[in-house]
């Protein structure tokens, strides 16, 4: 017969547990209860997301000083969260579209991608899905992410913003606006453009430029200034352009103003100086920041912004010369 220790034994062991207890929550590598201790209690970033592989691949240019502050952003997400982070661009879609098929066969954790060109990424994306490797989307392809299959996207709706940057023309009293792509074919710029002249009650003409020829841009502006007299706006589609198609119209003599989407340190000097009037701001760099951190909390958390039905937005937001010294000192440190 098992006799029951005494109330003054059982107290005196509970109180051992407790201080047992309370000793392993403070002492790491104690188990507590039974609990084993193969990892399964560490925290996320040393855990389930420490050490994650995430490709991030775009179609950036070379040279196109935007995608830094993207892969700026997407940087300090992967340092955050303990990720090996991949960065890869072409702004050729067959291109891009062989970065994400690598970047499979590499058996990452995570994608993030621009969908610049829909279509070309179709074929990949379908193979990363296959793989069972969740896709993200940013910047690009906010009509064809859902189509496409991807899991979240980050970014600016492009044909918003350009119809803001119509009302803007109508405000500043703009007649003309010359509205200039650096890349054909990109859906993003194409959508600027038509919502600008969807809310613009002036004329509103596309020219195509090669945008990684930067001198062939600034020239290509000047020529069509020259040709025609009544453009009094110019709107271009980067931060770097704008600063091209201010040298256009010294070059052409003209008295167009510029206007332009995206921002830079030396946009924001142009916006300070007057040169330009305004500029879209989209933020970039907080595109790369969600786009990686939102992978992160997929695979840690379960996680999925917007719910999967809904994009998270980024912009537009207007920088003038009445409060761009608020953005001033992040654009000079590169984060915006």
């Amino acid at each position: 017969m098992n006799t029951p220790p005494p109330p003054h034994t059982s107290a005196r062991l509970t109180r051992v547990a407790a201080l047992v207890s309370a000793v392993c929550l403070l002492v790491a590598g104690c188990s507590v209860l039974g609990a084993s201790d193969d990892g399964s209690d560490a925290d996320p970033v040393s855990g389930p997301g420490g050490g994650m592989k995430v490709a991030l691949v775009t179609h950036g240019g070379k040279g196109d000083a935007f995608w830094d502050l993207v892969r700026r952003g997407a940087e300090a997400a992967a340092a955050k969260d303990g990720i090996d982070l991949t960065y890869a661009s072409d702004s050729d879609a067959a291109a891009q579209a062989a970065l994400v098929r690598d970047a499979v066969r590499d058996k990452v954790d995570g994608i993030a991608v621009t969908l610049a060109k829909p279509a070309a990424m179709r074929g990949p994306i379908a193979r990363a899905k296959a793989a069972g490797i969740p896709v993200v989307g940013l910047n690009s392809g906010i009509d064809a992410w859902r189509p496409a299959g991807l899991l979240e996207y980050f970014g600016q709706d492009e044909s918003v913003a350009g119809r803001a940057v119509g009302d803007k023309l109508d405000d500043v009293r703009a007649k003309h606006a010359l509205c200039v792509v650096h890349e054909r074919g990109n859906v993003a710029l194409e959508a600027r453009c038509a919502g600008v002249r969807k809310t613009f009650d002036g004329d509103t003409d596309n020219l195509y430029v090669d945008g990684s020829d930067m001198n062939a841009v600034t020239a290509t502006v000047a020529s069509r200034l020259r040709q025609d007299s009544s453009i009094d706006e110019v709107v271009t589609l980067g931060a770097q352009y704008g600063l091209s198609a201010v040298k256009a119209v010294e070059q052409a003599g003209s008295r167009a103003k510029v206007a332009t989407f995206d921002l830079d340190k030396d946009l924001v000097k142009a916006v300070q100086g007057g040169d330009v009037q305004f500029a879209v701001d989209q933020q970039p760099y907080l595109q790369g920041y969600l786009a990686v951190d939102a992978l992160w909390l997929y695979r840690t958390n379960g996680n999925v912004s917007g719910g999967g039905t809904a994009p998270v937005l980024t912009g537009p937001a207007f920088v003038t010369r009445s409060n761009v010294s608020a953005v001033a000192r992040f654009a000079a440190a590169g984060t915006r």
